[in-house]
């Protein structure tokens, strides 16, 4: 096919609600990575939370999103896509608002009956209500609105937007909180999807739904839920590889707060969390291309290896430069293990349930961010401030994410029997 035919059929394969979602797709990410790296530091530093209690909040903020995504698809398919993203923008508008309001006066009220760790992570699930109805509602659209013929093109636009979204969030951070205050950083987020909200009420029109695709109700998404649940086999796989998103949640949730108290006060943390999702962009492809031949368990591990061994970085030259260069290769982990980990999953789901357990693959990433917050605060505190060794802190770190290396190699040699007998249906198209 020449180049000009298959750039026709890029201009003439999407819908307009293609488009309309996946940009705001592009701001809501923005939003969410703004307000994640100014989160820990904004507990800690501005609300004067001890630092267990703000990495564990901050770890909520980020866990709960992928409990709820399965049961949003639900909900998402019977509103339909335009009312589930106009609902879902409202909340993360209202949400963002609250958080940077916290300080003001007129929210005094409500703090003098809540109190304020109750307040603030009764604040910090909101996001995970409105979040946890975009996601399914952009790759439904993505589905429904792109032609057969573009639709694996249609999901690299939708891939590539989310990354320039979460590239963007810190950067605007960085930028809001140098020239105005930490609060008007979650403002900032608010205004960015509420935005998004009047997008999807002027230009969002409801893709057509094909007639042969069942969309699963509420009673059938618990069942589901049941289904992985009761397979040891599954989520035993899904229970060890939480450890690597331990691991890798501590760039948003204890780095931020270990780099201004312990290598520059000054540091401009929100603008260094943009190094991760900007490597992404970068070497998603190449690394894509040398890992192909790679079995997909060995893959795994190696990215898990990677993303785990990168802290030593930061443990033998506490630097800003080193943390930089501590979270590009804590990227390049991520993108070597994370297409081969949905390739994984699928193989290991029974035949004729892939959708099911696809749809199921995203709990370790939220099992890890809840138990990130909690461990990371726990090393912070007692290496950081109770012992005065701060750099224990990252061994705690590598030895979770090798401990998880060692029960990946374990697992698939004993239980699954061997990567070989994975790999020997592989399909390199």
């Amino acid at each position: 096919m020449s180049f000009a035919q298959r750039w026709h059929d890029i201009r003439t394969g999407f819908e307009r609600p293609f488009w309309v979602a996946n940009i705001t797709e592009m701001f809501e990410r923005l939003s969410y990575y703004a307000a994640f790296a100014s989160l820990a530091r904004y507990l800690h530093e501005t609300l004067n939370f001890p630092t267990e209690q703000a990495s564990s909040l901050a770890g909520l903020f980020g866990g709960l999103v992928w409990f709820l995504a399965a049961f949003g698809g639900a909900l998402a398919d019977r509103m339909g896509f335009r009312r589930a993203l106009s609902l879902a923008y409202a909340i993360l508008a209202v949400a963002y608002f609250l958080l940077g309001s916290l300080r003001t006066s007129w929210m005094l009220s409500v703090r003098e009956v809540v109190p304020l760790a109750v307040l603030v992570a009764f604040v910090l699930m909101l996001p995970a209500l409105g979040i946890a109805l975009v996601k399914p509602s952009i790759v439904g659209t993505t589905a429904r609105a792109s032609k057969e013929n573009v639709r694996s093109i249609g999901y690299s636009i939708y891939y590539t937007l989310v990354n320039v979204g979460s590239t963007m969030g810190p950067i605007v951070a960085s930028r809001v909180r140098k020239h105005l205050e930490v609060d008007d950083v979650f403002r900032a987020a608010a205004i960015s999807v509420f935005l998004m909200f009047f997008a999807v009420l002027l230009l969002y029109r409801e893709p057509r739904r094909a007639e042969e695709v069942h969309a699963a109700n509420f009673g059938e998404t618990i069942r589901n839920f049941w289904t992985v649940l009761s397979n040891p086999k599954f989520m035993a796989f899904l229970v060890i590889f939480s450890g690597y998103w331990i691991v890798f949640w501590q760039e948003f949730i204890i780095l931020p707060l270990y780099v201004a108290k312990y290598v520059d006060p000054n540091a401009d943390t929100e603008l260094m969390l943009s190094a991760g999702p900007l490597t992404v962009i970068s070497l998603q492809l190449v690394a894509s291309f040398l890992t192909q031949k790679i079995p997909a368990m060995r893959a795994i591990g190696l990215g898990t290896l990677i993303t785990s061994l990168a802290w030593i970085l930061l443990i033998l030259r506490p630097s800003v430069p080193m943390a930089y260069a501590t979270l590009v290769v804590v990227a390049i982990g991520e993108i070597t293990q994370s297409p081969r980990y949905y390739e994984y999953i699928s193989r290991l789901a029974p035949p004729g349930q892939q959708g099911t357990y696809m749809g199921f693959a995203f709990l370790p990433i939220g099992i890890g961010s809840l138990i990130a917050g909690w461990f990371g605060g726990k090393l912070l505190h007692y290496f950081g401030e109770v012992r005065n060794q701060p750099h224990y802190i990252w061994w705690g770190v590598i030895a979770v994410g090798v401990l998880t290396t060692v029960l990946l190699w374990i697992y698939d040699r004993v239980w699954i029997g061997g990567a070989r007998e994975l790999e020997a249906v592989k399909d390199h198209a």
